[in-house]
């Protein structure tokens, strides 16, 4: 892809004060000293084989694309990840550059908890301390995670400013960041934010891509010509469409959520509502209210959560590579339980957003056509939320 100094076209680079860059530009020369680093990538490679538990499995989803008819679906199982997501492919990575650049502690933010669950498990696999910040409301909703994280020997900072969701998270890791550069090294969980870090990410994370290509044509014995993830910040989706994205004939979707409708403050699709800023050190995509501030967001999926998306997802979006699309949450709770009673598999609801748009994509398509979907996390943190607020 055209990129320039951290951009995408026009989005991304870097918009930070000068003493953040200062420690920009430091990541950026430590990650482009280590990323074909023959140690590195090898020390990468094992850790991912006998303890991360890749590569994932490429399932197909017989039952799921029998019931729904059309196209076959096919499942990339990132959700058999050890912590249960993609998450681990970059914070291992992210924890091993700290540890090259000498520092003792990784600050992460997380919605879902996911990126903290596995920027803790990180931490401990590679004895450093973790810090933690999570919004006030995603730590009600995901209380599963914040636990896993606890018991990691993870700090929680409880963010209790603005709507206390991921934004704010973001915000307030920074600020903790920005007053201890030297002995430690913010780790953000997607795509997003100022160079290098949606490169960075979405490399560590095109494993996925990697992997599912070549399963594909071994097991498969073809590409498949639809690839479907979910979109929030983007790094489940920036991983498996790296794979394919110079393929011209796999057509690419980007499912981003919709929430409970189209007015502001209702939906986190900031692609499709969205319009270009600069927010939290890059220019991407901002879903902005009628002052031009960063607006309230929504999605059932705290992982969504968040009022812009990767640089890179922007720009796809703009050369028309990859179609966005809306899932809302009453078609995201449909699929998290239509997958989980024909397949024997709880998606996370974040996935589920990507679930749901195949099944409605499988409908409209010939039956010899193969659907490859990013099941980027299992739902075992949602569980309690959705039952206790819909039932099981």
């Amino acid at each position: 892809m055209k990129k320039f100094n951290g951009f995408f076209g026009c989005f991304g680079g870097s918009f930070v004060p000068e003493k953040l860059q200062v420690e920009m530009d430091k990541i950026e020369k430590a990650y482009f000293e280590l990323k074909d680093n023959k140690k590195f990538i090898s020390q990468i490679n094992y850790i991912r084989k006998t303890y991360q538990g890749r590569e994932t499995p490429l399932t197909f989803a017989q039952n799921l694309s029998d019931k729904i008819g059309g196209a076959k679906i096919y499942l990339k199982r990132e959700d058999l990840n050890h912590t249960g997501a993609h998450k681990l492919n970059h914070a291992i990575a992210e924890a091993l550059l700290a540890k090259y650049m000498g520092k003792k502690k990784i600050i992460a933010e997380t919605g879902a908890g996911q990126h903290g669950v596995a920027m803790a498990t990180a931490a401990a696999y590679l004895g450093l301390e973790c810090e933690v910040h999570m919004g006030a409301i995603d730590i009600e909703k995901q209380r599963p995670n914040v636990l896993r994280m606890k018991l990691l020997g993870a700090k929680i900072v409880s963010v209790e400013t603005g709507q206390k969701s991921l934004k704010e998270a973001v915000d307030s890791a920074f600020e903790s960041y920005l007053n201890d550069t030297g002995n430690s090294l913010y780790c953000i969980g997607s795509v997003l934010g100022p160079h290098p870090y949606p490169s960075m990410v979405r490399d560590f994370q095109s494993v996925i891509g990697m992997e599912a290509r070549k399963q594909m044509l071994e097991d498969v014995g073809c590409l498949p010509n639809h690839v479907v993830a979910c979109v929030g910040g983007g790094s489940n989706a920036m991983g498996i469409f790296s794979g394919f994205v110079n393929d011209d004939k796999v057509n690419l979707y980007g499912v981003e959520p919709l929430g409970k409708g189209n007015k502001i403050g209702q939906h986190a699709a900031s692609i499709n509502f969205g319009k270009k800023a600069v927010m939290q050190g890059f220019r991407s995509l901002v879903v902005l209210d009628e002052n031009d501030n960063p607006a309230p967001v929504h999605s059932i999926a705290s992982g969504l959560d968040y009022p812009s998306v990767g640089p890179e997802h922007a720009y796809l979006n703009e050369i028309g590579r990859v179609k966005y699309t809306l899932i809302d949450d009453k078609e995201c709770l449909n699929a998290f339980y239509t997958l989980s009673k024909t397949e024997g598999i709880i998606p996370a609801l974040e996935s589920a957003h990507a679930v749901a748009y195949a099944m409605k994509l499988a409908k409209i398509c010939e039956k010899d056509e193969i659907i490859l979907v990013n099941l980027s996390g299992r739902g075992d943190k949602d569980i309690e939320f959705v039952a206790e607020k819909y039932g099981v």
